[in-house]
């Protein structure tokens, strides 16, 4: 027998007995198995409810982590023996006790009577100062902290003198509702308002019939309000378009700064009739809002966007049109666009009223109105901010808030700035095939430096 014949017998050998090692341990695997469930068949407690071989601590665990509420398990009294990391935002346990007496009264008559009660509790929440997180305000969409915290309370008896107490956030849901009811109300008074007046005028037209002064004046007042109602209509469709995703489908590589000279002009006249400069910067330095019909532009690399241009228009003709009704006369509305780290900003600023802090994460809501006796003075739909919020969000971009009652607001459009291999052989609108001019606001990522020695603030209402 020579060498090779010895390794290949001690190889089968081996292999033999690594086989019957396997098929003992499996064996024994399964002898000791039953042997548990014999051992554990007479006490059903003992074992875990998903199986004999599965683990019942770490199981408890992932699944109360799994539970989409939150999980205290406390004595009658109140003692807490376990809070779920879900638990620890509500802060309702403190020195190991519950500290909510609201909850406690809850758990207190489940002990009593042995049932499970379930309950909506509101909680007081103090979160201190709110710090604006990018140094721009507040992003559309956003919401401040509220000071009230509303939670759904179900507490059980689970044995053992144990009690299980399930949380759940329903904020966000609780404010959610208040919007949809107060987007109910102001959308049926928007709608009222105009219509009921136009009726009551055509009556009061035809009781003047024989005096042509009269009958003059109630018909200019009709005009008025069919040409609001007309405008509420029209922002409703630009609103219902603005929410479309085709916004994107029509995108192209466009100038910012033909952007916002485009709004600027848009609003021109109403600045002129307020007694409002408007002035546009770049880089901090003032340029031409408009530029004659013989002028050249100046040969400098301008901010570019891919985005639908009559989108971004009109977003930025909104912010620069609520500035306008929202400024006292002889005040400056600076407009300014920048470029940086990639991302292109379109800042609109004022030195109106401002916008009370409990607003600032509503005033992009569908007719939402600050001071809704200001805004019947001062006219619009209640839409504009929110057809602007849209516009900007399905180009691909944000839109912020920063804003004192009585210092003025900034907004501020922040998008992607478009890759120059974007670029086409003619650039797509108004402009030339050169573009104007790179424009900064000059104002500081805080949203609190000036344009032009103007102070911060676009306060937009609608």
């Amino acid at each position: 027998m020579d060498i090779s014949q010895i390794v290949v017998i001690v190889v089968l050998a081996v292999l033999a007995l690594a086989w019957v090692a396997v098929i003992a341990y499996n064996k024994g695997r399964v002898s000791g198995r039953l042997a548990a469930e014999q051992d554990l068949s007479g006490d059903e407690d003992a074992r875990s409810l998903f199986g004999v071989d599965v683990p019942v601590r770490p199981t408890e665990r992932r699944l109360i982590e799994a539970l989409p509420e939150a999980l205290i398990v406390t004595d009658r009294n109140g003692l807490v023996q376990y809070a779920s990391p879900g638990s620890v935002p509500f802060a309702l346990v403190s020195g190991g006790r519950l500290n909510s007496r609201e909850i406690e009264d809850i758990l207190t008559q489940v002990a009593n009577d042995g049932g499970v009660r379930e309950r909506e509790v509101r909680l007081p929440v103090n979160h201190g100062a709110y710090p604006s997180s990018n140094g721009r305000g507040l992003e559309a969409g956003q919401s401040r902290p509220s000071n009230t915290m509303y939670l759904r309370v179900r507490i059980g008896d689970i044995g053992d003198d144990l009690y299980a107490i399930f949380i759940n956030d329903m904020s966000e849901q609780r404010r959610f509702e208040a919007v949809r009811r107060d987007f109910v109300t102001n959308v049926s008074h928007e709608l009222k308002t105009p219509a009921g007046a136009i009726s009551l005028l055509a009556e009061t037209v035809t009781d003047a019939a024989d005096d042509p002064d009269a009958v003059r004046y109630f018909s200019g007042r009709i005009s008025k309000e069919s040409a609001r109602l007309t405008e509420l209509v029209h922002h409703l469709i630009d609103l219902q378009r603005a929410q479309s995703p085709q916004g994107m489908i029509n995108a192209r590589r466009i100038c910012a700064l033909d952007v916002a000279r485009a709004a600027i002009a848009d609003n021109q006249v109403q600045a002129d009739s307020r007694h409002v400069d408007i002035c546009l910067s770049v880089n901090g330095k003032p340029v031409p809002t408009r530029l004659a019909d013989d002028a050249v532009a100046p040969q400098v690399a301008a901010p570019m966007i891919k985005a639908d241009r009559e989108a971004m228009q009109t977003a930025v003709k909104n912010l620069v049109e609520n500035a306008i009704h929202y400024s006292p006369e002889h005040t400056t509305v600076a407009v300014g666009v920048a470029e940086r780290d990639g991302k292109v900003t379109i800042r609109v600023v004022d030195q109106g009223i401002g916008i009370p802090a409990k607003s600032l994460d509503r005033i992009f809501e569908r007719f939402y109105r600050v001071d809704p006796a200001r805004s019947r003075e001062t006219g619009g739909s209640g839409l504009g901010l929110a057809i602007t919020k849209h516009c900007v969000q399905e180009n691909g971009g944000r839109i912020s808030v920063w804003s004192r009652k009585g210092e003025g607001s900034t907004f501020t459009i922040e998008l992607p700035a478009a890759a120059d291999e974007d670029d086409e052989s003619t650039q797509d609108g108004d402009g030339a095939d050169t573009p104007s001019a790179a424009v900064s606001d000059g104002a500081p990522d805080g949203g609190h430096g000036g344009h032009g020695g103007t102070p911060n603030g676009s306060a937009a209402r609608e």
